[in-house]
């Protein structure tokens, strides 16, 4: 799994988490998925027309750390 960018999302089913906006064509929503057919890799989209077509992919280890790292920056509890 070199390049996760070479691997297609076709079928690919997306959970929405949403920052809590009002709604309509501008929430703050992000779509995470994993990539189909191969373990412990995701893929994150924005869901608002202006950041269609754009995604981020991430091991799964890189979007643990990544979530890990937010929440202790931000001062979060879980």
């Amino acid at each position: 799994m070199d390049n996760l960018y070479e691997l297609p999302v076709n079928g690919a089913q997306f959970t929405t988490y949403c920052g809590g906006n009002l709604g309509g064509d501008h929430e703050s929503c992000a779509e995470v998925a994993p990539i189909p057919g191969v373990e412990d890799s995701f893929v994150m989209r924005d869901n608002k027309p202006g950041g269609a077509g754009g995604n981020l992919r991430f091991t799964g280890s890189e979007l643990d750390n990544f979530a890990l790292r937010w929440v202790r920056d931000r001062h979060l509890t879980v």
